[in-house]
């Protein structure tokens, strides 16, 4: 299963990935139960979009995969961590106006009014869509 990851860039970009040992981080932090459920389902190698929140613009910047399955915060065993490896970063960024315009995309979460989740599931179409999208195919 495909899934999305949202970062504030301030916080943690793909660009700090990108310089990160092994290009892989811990993906900690996550302090929602549902995230953390979302967290705790991820597959080692499964793909995930990497999302910049609070951006300008914001969107899709690049794919990571899953590294390491859910695993115990080291601070807090209540929460979840998994390990994220950069596998792309985009040329550009695929925009939420772009991710909006399109009818395939409507039931993503991140497009969702009051969604604040940091890690949602997406299906296979959906992740095949951002990527040619990322990629510069256009149509619907």
């Amino acid at each position: 299963m495909p899934w999305l990851v949202k970062s504030d860039p301030e916080t943690f970009s793909i660009d700090d990935l990108a310089k990160a040992k092994n290009k892989t981080t811990s993906w900690d932090g996550v302090r929602n139960y549902q995230a953390r459920n979302y967290l705790r389902a991820m597959k080692k190698g499964e793909r995930v979009l990497f999302y910049h929140s609070n951006a300008e613009p914001p969107g899709v910047v690049g794919v990571v995969k899953v590294a390491r399955e859910a695993y115990p915060e080291p601070k807090d065993d209540e929460w979840s961590a998994v390990d994220l490896e950069l596998v792309e970063k985009f040329a550009h960024t695929v925009s939420i106006d772009a991710l909006r315009g399109q009818k395939s995309l409507a039931d993503l979460m991140i497009l969702r009014k009051g969604s604040r989740l940091s890690v949602t599931p997406i299906t296979d179409a959906e992740m095949k869509r951002v990527l040619e999208l990322a990629r510069g195919k256009s149509g619907a």
